[in-house]
C-alpha cells in the first residue's frame, strides 16, 4: 500500500520536489497538492514578461491540470490550507477538505512585503509575486496613467519596465543612495539610474515612504520631508518575506524563515520543508536555482535513499531591464583586505569590477557586458586561482582563447544560428524549448531538442543559452551528479572510493546507495576508470564498463563497421611491420589503408567478427593495439630530429619512441596525445599536445595542456630540462597528476584550467611529489600491461617482438 504525501503549496519548489520523487520513486506514495492559487505550477520568474504583454498566463505554465491527472496526483487548487494536526497527521483547507499524510511538505513559498504605513490596505496597493497581482496592475494600466512603484531593487524595476510598456507614466521610490544596492555597487548602481532614466523611467532617491493618501482609494504617496506625488496606483516591491505563519501555528520551530537540516526536514521528523519558506544554516534563498538543489535533496530523502545532503547555494544574479545587461556574484563590495580589479568605458556604458583575495575571486559585478559573467562565477564557485590569468582576466575568457567553456558567446547570436550541427539545432530551437517548456538544466534542452546530446562539442554553447536565456535561475553543471543514477558528483565518487578502498563497480553501488541496481552508461565506464585508477593492482576491471571501441580495439565507423590502427612508435616503422598490414589488408579485402594525423597506418571497413582474427595475425608479427579509439595515450607525434634534419638540436625520433613505449596502454580520463620536437620550429607541432616537447639546444622544453581540436588551446610551458630521464620523470608524473584528479571525460586543457597551471607546475617542481608520482605511474603501467589491454604482452621499437617487456623496464 502506498504512503500517503501531502504537498502544501503548489509552486515552483513544491512541484520540483514532486516532479524529482517522480523520477527516481513514481510508485512511492499517493500524492496530494493543496494550492492556495487557482491555477496549476507556474514559472513565477516569467511574470515580467507577462506584465510586459510579451507573454500569456498560458506560456508560463510549467505543470498544467492535465499533468497532474497523468500522474495521479490529486490537486486542490485555490484552496489554502488552514490547520495541520501534527498528532493526526491530517491536513484541512479552509474549505473543509482534508487529507492524512505520511510525509508532510511545506512549500508555501513568500509573500510580498507590504510596508505597514498608514494608508497600505487602500485599493490600488498591491505587490508583484503572483497572477493575481499582475492581473491587478494590468486593469489598472488600462484606465490609469500613473504609477508609483516603491523598491529600486530587481522586482522593483521589473514591475516598473512592464508597466512603462503598459504606457504609464512611472516613478520608482528607493530609499537608498543607488539602485538595487544588493546587488550591485555604486558606480553601477549609478550608471543603471542614468540608462532608465534616458528611457523615460523616473526616480525618487533616498525618499522614505511616510503615507499613502487617497479617499477609497489610492490618490497620493507623502514622503518623510513633507513631499507628495499624485498616483493611481502604488506598487509594493521592497522584498519578500518567508510565508512561515502556518508553520509557526502548528509549532515548528521557526526563525526568519521554517528551520531545516540538510535533508531539508524541519524539527518534526514527518515535515519537510522547501524553498522560499526555509532557512537553512542561517540562509534565506529568494532565487530559483537554490531552490531546486534542495528539491533534489528533499525528493531523495523523501524516497527514503537516505543520500544526499543540500550544503547551500552561492547565487548570482542577471537582470535585463530594456536592453541593459547587468550580472552581479558573490562579495562585490569587498574591504581592506581585497583588491578591486576594474574596467570602465563611459563611452560604451561597461563597467566590471572583480573582487580578488589571495588570487581568488570573492565577488564580481559586471554593467553592460555580462558576457564573462558565467566563467567569473564559475572561477568563484571553485574557488580557483587566477594568479595565471590576472592580468588578462578582464579582457574576458574569449581572449583566453576558451570561450566555449564559459563566456557567454551567445548573447548575439541570431535565432537561426546553428548550434548543434549533429542534429540541426538553432539557438532559436533551444530558447523557444526552454521558455515554452520551462527548462533549466542542460538534461532537459537535450531532452527536448537533441542538442549536445550527440558529440558534446555544443555542450558549452548550449550552456551558455540558457545562461542567458535565465539568469540566476540556471542551474550551473558544477558539482552536479555523475548522473541519474546517483546524487554524488564525480569528485565526491572518487573520494570515496579512495577513502573506502573500493574495488569492484558493485561495491561502490552498495556503498553510495546507487538507486539503480545495475547503474548508467554515463556512471558505469566513469566509475570502471576511477577504480582502476584509484587501485590499479586490485580493483576489477570490468570489460563491459568500457566503450565499444576500448572493448573491441578498434573504432566503430558509421556504417557499423570497425578501424583497427596498430601502434607504430613515434611515428616509426619498419619494411617488416608495412608487410604485415599489408598482408592483413589483402587478406582480408581491406580497400581502404589511410596514413593517420598521428603518424600511423589504419585499416578501414573490418567486420566485428574478423577483429580478433586481424588482431591475431598482427600481434604475431609485433604489432599491438593503437588505442586510436580509448581514453588512453593515443600517439606521440615525432619529426626526425637531429639524425637527418638540418635543424634538429636533439633525438627527437628517439625521445618519442621512449615516451610512447613508457605510456602506451595507460588508461586516462580522456585522449591522451604527446609530441617531441627536435628544434624550435616545432614540426611536430608540440604545443597543441596535452604533453609536449621541443627540443632546443641546451635541452628539452616541457609543455602541457594543449588542445589542437575544434576549440585549439596552446600549451603551458611548464619546465626546461637538461635530458632524457628528466623528459621522461617529468611526463609520468604529470600523466599520474592527470589521472588522479582529472574528473572522466575532462581533457587535460579544462582540468588545468579548473585547477590552475600554478598548481600543476608547482606539484610536480616538488622532488618529492614528482618522484612519487612517477612511481605510482610505473607501478600502474605493469599492472596496465598484465591485465588491462589484451593485446599489451608484446612491445616493438628496438625490443624483441617475442618478449615481454615490463613498460618500465623499456622505459629505462
Amino acid at each position: 500500500m502506498k504512503e500517503k504525501l501531502v504537498v502544501i503549496g503548489n509552486g515552483m519548489a513544491g512541484m520540483r520536489t514532486v516532479e524529482e520523487l517522480l523520477k527516481i520513486a513514481p510508485e512511492k506514495y499517493e500524492i496530494t497538492v493543496f494550492g492556495a492559487e487557482p491555477y496549476g505550477n507556474y514559472n513565477r520568474i516569467l511574470l515580467s514578461p507577462v506584465l510586459c504583454g510579451d507573454k500569456t498566463i498560458d506560456e508560463i505554465m510549467l505543470n498544467d491540470l492535465q499533468w497532474y491527472a497523468d500522474n495521479n496526483i490529486t490537486l486542490h487548487k485555490g484552496v489554502k490550507v488552514t490547520a495541520i494536526d501534527r498528532k493526526t497527521c491530517k491536513v484541512t483547507g479552509e474549505d473543509g477538505t482534508c487529507a492524512e499524510y505520511d510525509r508532510l511538505l511545506l512549500a508555501t513559498g513568500s509573500d510580498s512585503f507590504i510596508i505597514p504605513v498608514p494608508g497600505h490596505e487602500l485599493p490600488g496597493v498591491v505587490g508583484f509575486r503572483d497572477i493575481k497581482n499582475v492581473d491587478s496592475m494590468l486593469t489598472t494600466a488600462r484606465t490609469r496613467k500613473r504609477a508609483v512603484v516603491i523598491g529600486g531593487g530587481l522586482l522593483g524595476l521589473e514591475a516598473a519596465n512592464g508597466l512603462i510598456k503598459q504606457g504609464m507614466d512611472v516613478t520608482v521610490v528607493h530609499l537608498m543612495d543607488w539602485l538595487m544596492e544588493r546587488q550591485m555597487d555604486e558606480v553601477s548602481g549609478e550608471m543603471l539610474k542614468n540608462s532608465l532614466e534616458a528611457q523615460g523611467m523616473k526616480f525618487l532617491m533616498k525618499a522614505s515612504t511616510q503615507e499613502i493618501l487617497g479617499d477609497g482609494k489610492v490618490e497620493k504617496v507623502k514622503f518623510a520631508d513633507g513631499s507628495e506625488i499624485e498616483t493611481d496606483m502604488v506598487v509594493m516591491a521592497v522584498g519578500i518575506r518567508p510565508n512561515i505563519e502556518l508553520a509557526k501555528q502548528i509549532g515548528l520551530h521557526c526563525e526568519r524563515g521554517i528551520v531545516v537540516n540538510d535533508t531539508l526536514q524541519t524539527f518534526d521528523p514527518k515535515i519537510y520543508a522547501i524553498g522560499e519558506c526555509v532557512q537553512h544554516r542561517g540562509q534565506c534563498y529568494g532565487l530559483v536555482a537554490p531552490l531546486f538543489e534542495m528539491a533534489k535533496v528533499c525528493a531523495n530523502h523523501l524516497a527514503k535513499y537516505g543520500i544526499g545532503i543540500y550544503q547551500g547555494s552561492v547565487t548570482s544574479t542577471k537582470l535585463k531591464v530594456t536592453g541593459i545587461d547587468l550580472f552581479s556574484a558573490g562579495d562585490f563590495m569587498g574591504d581592506e583586505t581585497t583588491d578591486d580589479i576594474i574596467v570602465r568605458d563611459a563611452t560604451r556604458g561597461i563597467y566590471k569590477k572583480v573582487v580578488v583575495k589571495d588570487d581568488k575571486i570573492l565577488g564580481a559585478v559586471l554593467y553592460g557586458d555580462t558576457i564573462d559573467g558565467a566563467w567569473y562565477f564559475q572561477l568563484m564557485r571553485e574557488g580557483t586561482s587566477i594568479a595565471d590569468i590576472r592580468d588578462q582576466l578582464m579582457f574576458g575568457q574569449a581572449h583566453l582563447g576558451n570561450s566555449g567553456h564559459g563566456g557567454n558567446v551567445v548573447a548575439e547570436m541570431s535565432d537561426d544560428t546553428e548550434i548543434c550541427g549533429c542534429n540541426g539545432v538553432c539557438k532559436g530551437d533551444v530558447v523557444n524549448a526552454i521558455t515554452t517548456h520551462g527548462l533549466f538544466t542542460l538534461d532537459e534542452v537535450r531532452a527536448h531538442t537533441k542538442a549536445s546530446s550527440s558529440c558534446g562539442s555544443c555542450t558549452g554553447l548550449v550552456e551558455q543559452i540558457l545562461e542567458s536565456t535565465l539568469g540566476s535561475d540556471y542551474e550551473s553543471p558544477v558539482a552536479k551528479p555523475m548522473c541519474a543514477c546517483t546524487e554524488h558528483n564525480h569528485d565526491y565518487v572518487r573520494q570515496a572510493i579512495k577513502d573506502q578502498k573500493l574495488t569492484r563497480i558493485t561495491d561502490v553501488f552498495e556503498k553510495l546507495n546507487w538507486k539503480t541496481e545495475d547503474g548508467c552508461a554515463a556512471c558505469r565506464t566513469s566509475l570502471n576508470y576511477y577504480l582502476i585508477s584509484s587501485w590499479p593492482k586490485e580493483a576489477y576491471d570490468d570489460p563491459q564498463s568500457r566503450f565499444i571501441n576500448e572493448r573491441a580495439h578498434a573504432n566503430i565507423q558509421k556504417d557499423g563497421t570497425y578501424s583497427v590502427i596498430p601502434r607504430m612508435w613515434g611515428g616509426m616503422t619498419t619494411p617488416k611491420e608495412l608487410r604485415a598490414i599489408a598482408d592483413v589488408a589483402e587478406k582480408f579485402e581491406l580497400d581502404t589503408v589511410h596514413v593517420t594525423g598521428g603518424q600511423r597506418i589504419g585499416l578501414y571497413g573490418v567486420k566485428k567478427h574478423e577483429l580478433p582474427l586481424i588482431w591475431k595475425d598482427l600481434n604475431a608479427q609485433g604489432l599491438v593495439s593503437g588505442h586510436a579509439y580509448g581514453k588512453a595515450l593515443r600517439t606521440v607525434k615525432t619529426c626526425v630530429g637531429k639524425a637527418w634534419c638540418r635543424f634538429g638540436t636533439q633525438d627527437s625520433t628517439g625521445l618519442g619512441i621512449r615516451l610512447e613505449q613508457m605510456s602506451w596502454g595507460s588508461w586516462m580520463p580522456h585522449k591522451f596525445k604527446m609530441a617531441a620536437s627536435g628544434c624550435p620550429r616545432n614540426c611536430a607541432e608540440a604545443t597543441i599536445k596535452d604533453f609536449g616537447v621541443v627540443c632546443v639546444d641546451s635541452g628539452y622544453e616541457l609543455h602541457i595542456g594543449g588542445n589542437g581540436g575544434i576549440k585549439v588551446r596552446a600549451t603551458d610551458l611548464l619546465k626546461r630540462v637538461d635530458t632524457e630521464e628528466e623528459v621522461l620523470e617529468y611526463s609520468a608524473a604529470f600523466i599520474q597528476l592527470y589521472r588522479e584528479q582529472a574528473r572522466y571525460l575532462e581533457r587535460t586543457a579544462p582540468w588545468i584550467e579548473r585547477v590552475g597551471f600554478s598548481y600543476v607546475q608547482s606539484s610536480l617542481e616538488d622532488d618529492a611529489q614528482r618522484k612519487e608520482l612517477a612511481v605510482r605511474f610505473y607501478e600502474s603501467q605493469e599492472v596496465t600491461q598484465s591485465q588491462h589491454d589484451p593485446w599489451a604482452q608484446r612491445a616493438t621499437g628496438g625490443v624483441d617482438a617475442h618478449e615481454f617487456v615490463p613498460l618500465k623496464v623499456v622505459a629505462g
